[in-house]
Order: structure tokens, then C-alpha cells, then sequence
């Protein structure tokens, strides 16, 4: 009859450092509204960026090389920075879950 209890184990398990990621309680849909609000604003300031970068193109077409070169130069800054906005989320989750 002894032999059948269960024996108690001698060591106790270290926490786990790898667990998965889990909201704070209260925070399940506040966090996503935030992120989406942060995606919403980045997006618009990046087609505002492009607008911009296409006025200097062609403000700077004439007689103002420089800033027709900055705004060429502003292009690949912005589209960088929208690629990174809009690729964030697919990303992130893929490197916590690794």
C-alpha cells in the first residue's frame, strides 16, 4: 500500500523564463486598441511625409537642386519607416514566439 502513494518530489521546478507573452489583467483589449491607433497615426504621417517629399521634388525641380535632392532623399527615408510600421506586426509576434 505504501508503494503506490505518490512520492513527492525532492527538487521543486525553477519558474519558467520562457513563458509565453500574456497581457496584464484588464489590458486584453486595450492594448490592440493602441497599437491600432499608433499604426493608424504612423500611416497617415507617412503619406503626409510622401506628399511632402513630392512638393520638395517639384518646388526643387527649377533652379533648386538641393532641395529637389532632399526630397528624393526624404522618399527612401519614409517608405523605409512605413515598411517597418506596416511589417511590425507580423514580425514581432514571430520573434516572442520563437
Amino acid at each position: 500500500m505504501a508503494a503506490q502513494a505518490p512520492m513527492a518530489d525532492p527538487k521543486p521546478k525553477p519558474p519558467a523564463w520562457d513563458a509565453p507573452p500574456a497581457s496584464p489583467p484588464g489590458m486584453e483589449t486595450v492594448m490592440p486598441e493602441w497599437i491600432g491607433w499608433a499604426k493608424y497615426f504612423a500611416i497617415g504621417a507617412g503619406i503626409l511625409g510622401l506628399i511632402a517629399c513630392g512638393i520638395m521634388m517639384m518646388v526643387g525641380r527649377r533652379n533648386r537642386s538641393h532641395l529637389s535632392a532632399e526630397g528624393a532623399n526624404g522618399l527612401l527615408w519614409v517608405l523605409g519607416g512605413l515598411s517597418v510600421v506596416t511589417l511590425a506586426a507580423g514580425v514581432v509576434p514571430g520573434i516572442v514566439g520563437a
